[in-house]
């Protein structure tokens, strides 16, 4: 099992003067590599029909509205299942979360991951490269932590991938970026690009319902 992980949102508390509303981590769960590596050649099909070049990422608040749709309707059969989890920043009250990015992100992070329900086992989890080898290490130890257990072994290991490098990363980037979208629903596109992805929904948690 291989699990691409990304956000979209940010993780700070000022909404209505730069934040999101909301923030959301999606996975993109593969129950086989070759699954992930068929759908990698066809995002990457998808790329060169586009014409565009191997340097050319797919990042869903950068691509016109007419790449997005042709997108994720070129995925949207492929053998993967979307988990993650939509934080609605209302319903955070924990002063350390608001306080603190870097603890809001692992805390989502470990919630998507550890209510699983037994569908996540011993596997590989890839997310974006982001901030120093120190935070990398952080949380790799954080995830350790917070969901191995004795006779249950949930993450196997955790490596970091640029994102401009990796199509599966940019596809869990898209699948975030339509839901956030989705649930946020302040604009005239709000629920295209997830109706077309739905049909992956492994399960969605609306945090705090």
């Amino acid at each position: 099992m291989i699990i691409f992980l990304d956000e979209s949102g940010d993780p700070g508390f000022k909404v209505g003067k730069g934040s999101s509303k909301t923030f959301v981590i999606a996975l993109v769960v593969f129950d086989e590599e070759l699954d992930a590596e068929e759908t990698a050649v066809t995002i990457k099909r998808f790329r060169q029909d586009l014409g565009r070049d191997e340097n050319y990422e797919f990042k869903f608040n950068k691509c016109r509205k007419d790449y997005r749709t042709r997108f994720l309707k070129a995925v949207a059969k492929s053998p993967f299942r979307i988990r993650a989890i939509v934080v609605p920043k209302t319903r955070i009250y924990s002063s350390t979360l608001r306080h603190s990015k870097e603890s809001f992100y692992n805390y989502a992070i470990k919630l998507v991951l550890k209510n699983h329900y037994g569908t996540i086992k011993n596997a590989k989890l890839r997310c974006d490269k982001r901030g120093e080898k120190s935070l990398s290490r952080e949380l790799k130890n954080y995830l350790r932590r917070e969901l191995n257990k004795p006779g249950e072994k949930v993450i196997a290991n955790v490596r970091f991938r640029d994102s401009k490098k990796d199509v599966l990363i940019q596809l869990a980037d898209m699948v975030a970026g339509s839901l956030r979208k989705y649930h946020e629903k302040d604009t005239s596109d709000a629920e295209i690009y997830w109706n077309i992805i739905k049909k992956r929904e492994d399960n969605i948690w609306i945090f705090g319902l």
